[in-house]
């Protein structure tokens, strides 16, 4: 049943909807002109722009490769000095990882996801713009770095101490730990529009079971953002802090340990393997079927085998450091682990030959089923020698030699790049007036496939004949000249190929919202329906996965106006939420068209981080004020309230246009924001404990804490300031004057009192001598008070917003979703400040 009790039968077929419908729909979505285009916000805009600029920078960290392969091709080569080539090094690593292979995934699931699933847009389209200029500022102006000698040099896993300080004391590590950081919480954010998205607004029918298998890959890999990227952004700012302050987390002599570093990057980095590698199953897992017209075989395996692939991949981060000395029982665990994780991958792969075995009759062999064949052939080899580098013997010998090279660019660029080109090539035509040429594409995939093997198969043999990874020249007498060689002839074989593909895409792609080439492969999904700015014109109810197949007339009834919300009902962007289970429309949403606050936030957060990093400290401030003001003007007209009569979208279902609490796909966004922080202090928190576990001894003996009283005084104010947080809400449910102003005076109160307990806690350790710069200990310490006081912060300006709101009649009984986002995130403000005090004043007195 519907929210109003009505079913959720197919509509009837009445006559088609008026025109007017239609035109008015066409305004609403119209993208703005001129230079005011950048401020777009719709997915099918921000989607082009991210995904473009990502290949950019694939691009150029391709031709980095380049630079690097004829570095090498020969002994003794001198075309690179020992810096330029550490810096060109470092930077094609970071470059592809963080730069191309993460944003190209997120972008291309803004550009797909709402289509796929039968919506008019993401339900945060401004963050998700946000996130993207983010990305793309930031990106270009690190990348920037190596024209001026200041691109960092310490590697793309960046490892401490040769990143410290004391070996690195100029700003080119500075430009990777600020820049990077940033660049992943704009990754975090794409991930909470993603998961938010395909749980909240899918089409009408479109149950857990009904859903796109890409859809379950991006919903599982945004889950793996916000439990794997908080300990890299831990780990960015540990080493930061440490370089500008001298808080020793990595330095062996006051009880840090540089393998810290290690567990929270690859931690970090070998969930970020998979989180390349998903969807580009997902991609594959959507492709297959179309290219052979029969749906998937074992639909549920390969859910579960995305998820298990998912869940399992987080513990294997030591995969990565097996020759660091790590106890025997580790190296077992983790090398069984290592194992293990292959199952799910070879579920999907029997899954994608069973369903190309049950084709029904054989079709002809497309481009997009050519790169997934190339697929299928490198990303097994590469799954093989990872087999390999889990026996731990076998690593030691392998370790950082070209076979883990050569075992890397197997899996990455088979397991990632070769499905990406695949779909270039299918969706295409979703976007352009022209699908690509079969002629080209088949050039571009045996110049890319021929030249992958070339490169990089030599690299095993290269590998296992001695030659170490990260050196900038050899040798003659070591014999590795012939094997080099030929891998650089492949990297250029590859290079031509992409060329192919640019001058594919620079003579055929014509980008055309209004009329693309439409459904030139027959594929059953629902992007492939007819679309324009606003998606689809109006949202089917969807009853199978394969909703074009099995759904006779389709196109036609939606095109026609005969589903769900064939106009602007209420005169601006909407879209349906639906429950996240069974898909039952619940609201509908009011997005926001274009503007300039998310750009110039963007540009704002981008300056903050980079003028950071060459100490110009008030012009960094300026920009992050300036970011933090166009946040707080873009946030103040998101909630319209609930004024707005409901509406009826067809089929006899009258929907709101405003929902509060749980079921409010704002309430979700936090939560999955809440998640984020909670991975981010439990990086901290296993930080504090494995440096105790260390160097036992520069913690200090119970006696010399901070007396009780300054820990449960701290503990008294945070508990009152939650308390004075749920009683505003008690009297918010009263739209009287005197309960808003209680309200104001409570929240204002709050903010006090959270800023009491931290001043309490820091005052309680400096008097009691503890100094961040003197030991690990201390660092830790003080590093667990400024996370709080992060949160601290956000609580005062988030509190001090909802005062204001309600100072301005913007808050009330039914309008309340700003009061209720502030108290959730209050509520884990308060519930991580007790934690902290509970570890970081009672662990050592346990211990001690």
């Amino acid at each position: 049943m519907a929210r109003d009790g009505s079913t959720l039968d197919p509509l009837p077929n009445p006559l088609p909807r008026p025109h007017g419908e239609l035109e008015e729909l066409k305004r609403v979505w119209r993208p703005p002109s001129g230079f005011a285009f950048i401020t777009a916000v719709n997915n099918t805009y921000v989607g082009l722009f991210y995904v473009g600029t990502a290949f950019l920078f694939f691009l150029l960290a391709g031709v980095l490769a380049l630079l690097m392969r004829t570095q090498l091709a020969v002994p003794e080569s001198d075309l690179l000095t020992p810096d330029r080539y550490n810096q060109i090094f470092t930077m094609h690593g970071t470059v592809m990882m963080f730069l191309f292979a993460v944003p190209v995934v997120e972008a291309v699931g803004v550009l797909l996801l709402p289509n796929m699933l039968g919506a008019r847009d993401l339900p945060f389209p401004r963050l998700s713009a946000y996130a993207f200029w983010a990305y793309a500022v930031g990106g270009l102006v690190f990348f920037g770095t190596i024209f001026w000698d200041l691109a960092p040099r310490g590697g793309w896993f960046m490892y401490p101490p040769l990143t410290s300080t004391a070996y690195d004391p100029e700003t080119n590590a500075d430009f990777w730990l600020l820049g990077i950081g940033f660049i992943e919480i704009s990754a975090i954010a794409g991930a909470i529009e993603i998961v938010v998205g395909v749980l909240r607004t899918r089409a009408p029918g479109m149950t857990l079971d009904k859903m796109p298998v890409y859809a379950w890959a991006m919903l599982v890999v945004g889950g793996m953002i916000i439990f794997a990227f908080p300990a890299v952004i831990l780990a960015t700012m540990l080493l930061e802090i440490e370089r500008a302050f001298g808080w020793p987390f990595f330095v062996a002599d006051k009880g840090g340990d540089p393998l810290l570093w290690q567990h929270l990057f690859w931690f970090f980095g070998h969930p970020e393997v998979y989180i390349i590698f998903l969807p580009a199953a997902g991609m594959v897992s959507m492709i297959i079927p179309a290219m052979t017209g029969t749906p998937l075989v074992g639909y549920r395996l390969v859910v579960l085998a995305l998820i298990g692939a998912g869940f399992l991949s987080f513990g294997l981060w030591v995969h990565h450091m097996f020759a660091t000395g790590i106890p025997q029982l580790s190296l077992s665990f983790f090398s069984a682990a290592s194992m293990a994780v292959s199952i799910p991958s070879a579920i999907q792969v029997f899954a994608w030959i069973a369903t190309i075995a049950a084709a029904r009759r054989l079709r002809p062999l497309k481009v997009p089923m050519l790169f997934v064949l190339g697929f299928f052939f490198l990303f097994v080899l590469g799954g093989l020698t990872g087999v390999m580098v889990a026996v731990v013997p076998f690593d030691w010998q392998a370790h950082d030699s070209y076979f883990i090279v050569a075992h890397l660019h197997y899996v990455l660029v088979g397991g990632m790049v070769f499905p990406l080109f695949a779909a270039f090539y299918y969706w295409t035509p979703y976007v352009s007036a022209k699908p690509l040429s079969e002629r080209l594409g088949k050039w571009s995939f045996w110049l890319m496939f021929i030249g992958f093997n070339v490169a990089f198969f030599p690299m095993h043999l290269t590998g296992l004949a001695g030659m170490p990874r990260r050196v900038y020249t050899y040798d003659a007498w070591l014999g590795w000249g012939p094997l080099n060689m030929v891998s650089t002839v492949g990297a250029f074989v590859i290079a031509a190929g992409v060329l192919v593909f640019i001058v594919d895409m620079a003579l055929h792609l014509r980008v055309s919202q209004e009329k693309n080439a439409g459904n030139v492969w027959n594929a059953g999904t629902l992007e492939w329906l007819p679309s324009g700015t606003y998606s689809t014109r109006s949202i089917p109810i969807v009853t199978s996965r394969e909703p074009l197949w099995d759904q006779p007339g389709l196109s036609e009834d939606v095109e026609a106006g005969r589903y769900y919300l064939p106009g602007a009902a209420t005169g601006r962007r909407e879209t349906i939420v639906t429950s996240a289970l069974d898909a039952r429309p619940q609201y509908l949403v009011q997005t926001p068209g274009p503007g300039w606050p998310p750009l110039v936030a963007a540009l704002g957060t981008a300056g903050f981080f980079l003028l950071l990093t060459v100490k110009l400290v008030w012009p960094a401030a300026i920009c992050g004020v300036i970011a933090i003001v166009m946040v707080l003007r873009w946030l103040w007209a998101s909630d319209p309230g609930p004024y707005h009569a409901p509406v009826d979208i067809g089929g006899g279902i009258t929907l709101p246009v405003y929902c509060n609490g749980a079921a409010s796909h704002s309430w979700w966004a936090i939560v999955v924001l809440i998640l984020v922080s909670g991975s981010i202090f439990a990086s901290l928190v296993f930080s504090y404990l494995y440096l105790w576990t260390v160097s036992p001894e520069v913690w200090p003996p119970g006696d010399a804490l901070p007396a009780p009283g300054w820990p449960l005084a701290s503990a008294a104010l945070l508990a009152a300031s939650a308390a004075l947080v749920w009683w505003s809400g008690q009297r918010l449910r009263s739209d009287s004057a005197a309960g808003q102003w209680r309200l104001q005076v409570a929240l204002t109160l709050g903010v006090l009192l959270l800023c009491g307990a931290l001043g309490l806690e820091i005052a309680g350790h400096l008097l009691a001598g503890l100094r961040p710069q003197d030991s690990a200990y201390g660092a830790a310490v003080f590093m667990i008070i400024a996370l709080q006081g992060v949160f601290v912060v956000a609580m005062i300006f988030m509190g001090l917003y909802t005062v204001v709101r309600s100072m301005a009649g913007l808050l009330g009984a039914q309008r309340r979703v700003t009061f209720d986002n502030t108290m959730l995130l209050w509520y884990y403000t308060v519930a991580q400040g007790l934690a902290s005090l509970l570890l970081v004043h009672s662990f050592p007195r346990l211990v001690g």
